[in-house]
């Protein structure tokens, strides 16, 4: 960061007036005694105002973003002025007075950064203070309305859901060159966030540009304050929730609703700078190549091998894809989780979290890149969420993609479509809170009685005879269940009497004393959880032999879907630890 007032006699970079308190994680503002005062960038309102997001502090001349080839954009974006914050104490961070005990916590713990690099001024906010810099952090961040489309903002009592969004829209400095020309845009990648309730793990799910979705019909504010409705499409290019026909962030957060059946939170877009000054402001990245690429669309050319990258560099490693794997969108999501893992593994090192000119860095570039919803369009918004976040051990966060297989409507396949049975396992799995790595104990949910039901011998899929009725609601699911135990299982002795007498919430599997081994091994099959076992009398079934009850519920998502999400990941997903090192091939 340039330091403020270089023609005063200290000529001190304001990083070095930042030092790390031990007891407290926190960088504090400590001034030498002859400084006059901080030499952080000004407020806002000490001169005259001219346009643009903030004005430059004396002795520095800053770009103003409404300059000629300066703006920042992304699609429909309005600019919405930020509340500042409570003054502080003098410039100062208050010191935390209740002090921790014993060691002090690891300052590797006290904030962390998730997706895209484009969090990453997350890790700052919980460690820098003074009021001046938090005005000026202020100043650099630009919000656009989320329309409803979101919760209404993140809680510190349940899980959270981010919606991060990088655009190829090319209009801006430092982005020609790339992208559509004269398109407003694309979502290009997208990655929704899901951080469990208890902040002990977290899933990076990739969602293909390519995937072929129905994108909802999407009330948007305009200038004036009036709402326009932005038809839907059917059966479209997930990339086009973004950019086109005039769709706002908050149209791509009502289609990732509804594919996945989760309301995201908040929403973040970056373009393509932020790729570049992120990797540049913590001295670059670390990523492994597994044979040398030369890729000309993308301009990236390394050998094989470990290289540090950053810059230029960095943008094209996320944008190849014809160098590596298939050559397609999916290859470049492999590439790309790689980078940002990489990228979060310095964010958390000390040689950046120590240093202050590197978090102010950060700082900087981390709110000039983006574009958020104007919920979290203030530093200290966005720092409550970062201390949230920052509770997550990097060893639980996975990286995953949507399951998809190539679009049956081509003979030439270029898209692709959610695989049914997989993709909705997976976002059940999200609904659920739910981790792909940690499978976190019950709060208590059943009882050890319960729980114990699903401990035992288990029944061969042969020998279970079951009678299948529907209290879901969906019509033909008792059914579709018959099909796919019968002809995918092996539970050959099953049968479907239609519906039950009303739709219940809840499925359930009664069975007699003599069935409990039949009644775990349909458990199985079914992803049934405890609670849903109901001990009892069999009934007898159309030959007269005894047969158990499987009653289908408003929980029931579809045939192959495990009931309780919570049971199992779906066969053959592709995730990848954060905390792993991986070289693209």
């Amino acid at each position: 960061m340039d330091a403020q007032g270089r023609g005063r006699a200290e000529n001190i970079d304001p990083a070095d007036q930042w030092v790390l308190n031990p007891d407290t994680g926190d960088y504090e503002l400590r001034l030498s005694p002859s400084a006059g005062q901080s030499s952080v960038p000004g407020p806002r309102g000490s001169s005259p105002r001219q346009g643009g997001r903030g004005r430059s502090a004396p002795g520095r001349e800053r770009s103003r973003p409404d300059e000629p080839g300066e703006r920042r954009e992304v699609p429909g974006q309005r600019r919405r002025r930020v509340k500042e914050p409570e003054p502080g104490s003098g410039g100062r961070r208050k010191q935390n007075p209740r002090k921790a005990k014993g060691k002090p916590k690891s300052k590797g713990k006290k904030v962390m950064v998730w997706t895209g690099g484009t969090l990453a001024f997350l890790l700052v906010a919980g460690c820098t203070g003074g009021y001046l810099y938090y005005q000026h952090l202020n100043d650099n961040i630009t919000s656009i309305d989320d329309d409803g489309a979101g919760t209404g903002g993140f809680s510190k009592d349940r899980a959270i859901n981010i919606l991060v969004m990088g655009t190829d829209k090319r209009s801006g400095s430092g982005n020609k060159g790339y992208g559509d020309e004269g398109s407003a845009g694309h979502a290009d990648t997208t990655i929704l966030l899901h951080v469990s309730k208890d902040r002990t793990n977290a899933t990076a799910l990739s969602i293909p540009r390519d995937m072929i979705v129905d994108i909802p019909d999407c009330p948007t504010k305009q200038e004036d304050g009036s709402v326009k409705n932005i038809p839907g499409t059917q059966k479209a290019r997930f990339n086009e929730s973004l950019g086109q026909s005039d769709r706002t962030p908050s149209c791509t957060m009502r289609t990732v609703k509804a594919i996945t059946g989760i309301t995201p939170d908040h929403f973040m877009v970056a373009d393509f700078n932020a790729v570049k000054t992120l990797s540049s402001a913590v001295g670059g990245v670390d990523v492994c190549l597994a044979k040398d690429i030369d890729d000309p669309k993308s301009h990236l050319k390394l050998s094989k091998g470990e290289h540090t990258i950053e810059g230029e560099d960095a943008l094209a490693f996320v944008r190849t894809r014809h160098s590596v794997g298939t050559g397609g969108d999916l290859s470049r999501i492999e590439l790309q989780q790689q980078f940002l893992s990489a990228l979060m593994r310095k964010l958390k090192s000390n040689d950046t979290l120590s240093n202050p000119k590197k978090m102010f860095s950060l700082a900087e570039a981390g709110t000039e890149a983006l574009t958020v919803d104007s919920k979290i369009a203030d530093i200290m918004k966005l720092k409550d969420l970062g201390m949230e976040l920052g509770k997550l051990d990097m060893k639980n966060l996975s990286f995953a993609t949507v399951p998809v297989i190539d679009n049956p409507a081509e003979t030439v396949h270029t898209t692709v479509v959610p695989d049914p049975a997989k993709s909705e396992q997976l976002f059940a799995m999200l609904r659920a809170d739910q981790s792909l790595t940690v499978v976190k104990k019950r709060e208590k949910k059943e009882k050890a009685a319960v729980a114990a039901r699903l401990k035992g011998p288990k029944a061969d899929a042969s020998d279970v005879r079951v009678d299948i009725y529907n209290g879901s609601g969906k019509t033909g699911a008792a059914q579709t269940t018959l099909t796919w135990l019968q002809n995918t299982e092996g539970v050959l002795k099953s049968s479907q009497l239609g519906n039950a007498p009303s739709d219940i919430k809840k499925t359930t599997l009664e069975y007699g004393p003599d069935q409990a081994d039949q009644a775990r091994r349909l458990a199985d099959i079914m992803g049934l959880s405890g609670a849903a076992l109901k001990p009892g009398k069999s009934e007898k079934n159309a030959q007269g032999l005894p047969a158990m009850k499987l009653t289908l519920g408003g929980d029931f998502k579809g045939a192959g879907v495990p009931i309780d999400a919570s049971s199992k990941a779906p066969k053959d997903i592709k995730k990848v630890g954060a905390d792993k090192v991986m070289c693209a091939k």
